[in-house]
């Protein structure tokens, strides 16, 4: 029996090095923020662009139907084109692939906050979500390749993706200082020969800079890309022309054909739990006791804008409960052996927790166990410490700390030549496009059960916990078919 290789040393983190770290963590920040930022911004953006007043039958009727419509066009497409992307990336390189797609859905973002009806909306919601599913795959398999080393790769991928939470984090920020500060902000105008689109009813809605703000991460982007290499592991087997073709079909080869299949429902059952739970927040929260209460002699404007607040301070603690999964992920990967046996370390409690904490999110009550101020914060004013509060942490713990372990496992399962191809599969037909159409479902339920006079935010609770019941015991049971990584292709 042949000893296993020795693993090349560590890489020297050297300037430029440190640029494709760099890059590659704003990159997963704002693949996040791009991601997150639907849930805060489609309800003002829906009560604007179709006038519709809520507690209306046709509001009961038509937001549930545009929340599907919302989360799952943008995701099938993305899927689709992500799938392509991944294919491209294998194809074209890395760098090149990465680039674009940055430009891609940053530009999409900034131009969605000029939205005057919601077919507009979706559709630079959808070059959003194209542009973010194909960064994740070849931000991922560029850092993989540039880091021979398994336990610095290991470290490199964990920490840099560590940084998605801080984009959730910061989309919730940036949502947060829309509704303070708007009317400071310019309005928001077409330009004149653009007329034909339609008429910009709230040129200072706090919805419109969140979406604005995507535009950041093309800013260092623009800056930095002419220091760029290529992957060190994909120029190499360019130029010695043995860099094989990517083929689709590949995946399904039969030494691959049990990797592909579980991890892509399994990365499904993941964004499963995120979007048919997690980030049903934002719809959650109207139906909250004390929101209710503080809310009933308010204004609508100033109700909107006081049920968004609270919704981006659910969003906060959940991602900061998802940056300390992240990080405790990284530390566990280069400790523990088995990739079954990491990835069940969150499913186990997860199965128990989830389903739990969007039950106590339905019965409507939120105890606050203590609060004080955080004026010297960016991130909070004041934190309020409550068992919901403690829940959405936790929830974001278990589940997005899943989405690092798929950035780690997936580039150690592929060949070069399939990495980007089979990382977007996974990521993209698996995740995006039927993981993410757990909102949609989501919202279809509740639409069917919702009668005249329905709690509809506690429905959503209810339908939230059974999702995340159901994604988080098919996945337990698919980490026992699981394949372990076997020896690495370079």
């Amino acid at each position: 029996m042949s000893a296993a290789p020795t693993p090349p040393p560590p890489q020297k983190l050297t300037a430029v090095v440190w640029l494709i770290c760099i890059i590659a963590a704003i990159g997963f920040a704002f693949d996040i923020y791009e991601l997150l930022m639907l849930p805060l911004i489609l309800r003002p953006a829906f009560l604007e662009l179709t006038g519709i007043k809520p507690g209306t039958p046709e509001f009961a009727e038509m937001f549930p139907f545009w929340l599907g419509l919302m989360f799952y066009v943008p995701a099938f497409a993305g899927g689709l084109f992500g799938l392509l992307g991944g294919y491209l990336t294998d194809r074209l390189g890395r760098r090149r692939v990465l680039t674009w797609s940055i430009l891609l859905y940053a530009f999409s973002a900034f131009f969605a906050g000029f939205s005057t009806n919601m077919w507009m909306l979706l559709v630079f919601r959808t070059t959003t979500f194209i542009g973010v599913c194909v960064e994740f795959v070849a931000a991922v398999a560029w850092l993989a390749e540039l880091f021979p080393n398994p336990t610095q790769r290991e470290k490199v991928l964990g920490y840099t993706q560590a940084f998605s939470s801080i984009g959730g984090l910061l989309v919730a920020v940036a949502n947060s200082l829309a509704i303070d500060h708007a009317h400071r902000f310019w309005g928001v105008a077409l330009p004149g020969f653009l007329d034909g689109l339609g008429d910009i009813a709230n040129p200072h809605a706090p919805w419109r800079y969140t979406l604005m703000s995507g535009l950041i991460p093309a800013i260092p982007l623009i800056i930095i890309r002419p220091f760029l290499p290529e992957s060190p592991a994909w120029s190499a087997k360019k130029a010695a022309g043995t860099l094989k073709r990517p083929s689709f079909s590949a995946l399904f080869a039969p030494e691959l054909r049990r990797t592909t299949i579980i991890t892509t429902i399994m990365f499904a059952c993941s964004y499963g739990a995120a979007f048919g739970a997690i980030q049903q927040m934002p719809q959650i929260v109207p139906g909250l006791v004390d929101v209710q209460a503080a809310t009933a002699e308010m204004p609508p404007p100033k109700k909107s804008d006081f049920i968004q607040k609270t919704a981006a301070d659910y969003t906060k603690s959940q991602e900061v409960g998802g940056l300390v999964g992240r990080f405790a992920l990284a530390m566990l990967a280069v400790q523990i052996v088995s990739r079954q046996s990491l990835i069940r370390l969150f499913l186990v409690p997860g199965l128990i927790a989830m389903p739990l904490i969007f039950y106590m999110f339905a019965q409507g009550q939120n105890t606050t166990l203590f609060s004080f101020d955080a004026s010297w914060s960016f991130i909070f004013h004041e934190v309020k410490v409550s068992w919901l509060g403690i829940g959405i942490f936790l929830a974001g713990f278990f589940t997005v700390a899943q989405f690092s372990f798929w950035g780690n496992y997936l580039p150690r399962v592929y060949p070069v030549h399939l990495r980007g191809t089979g990382e977007s599969f996974a990521a993209n037909i698996g995740g995006r496009m039927f993981g993410t159409s757990f909102a949609a479902v989501n919202g279809f339920i509740v639409a069917s059960l919702a009668g005249e006079g329905a709690n509809v935010p506690m429905l959503v609770a209810y339908v939230a916990a059974a999702i995340a019941a159901a994604v988080y015991l098919l996945n337990l049971i698919l980490s026992f078919f699981l394949p372990e990584p076997g020896p690495e292709e370079e």
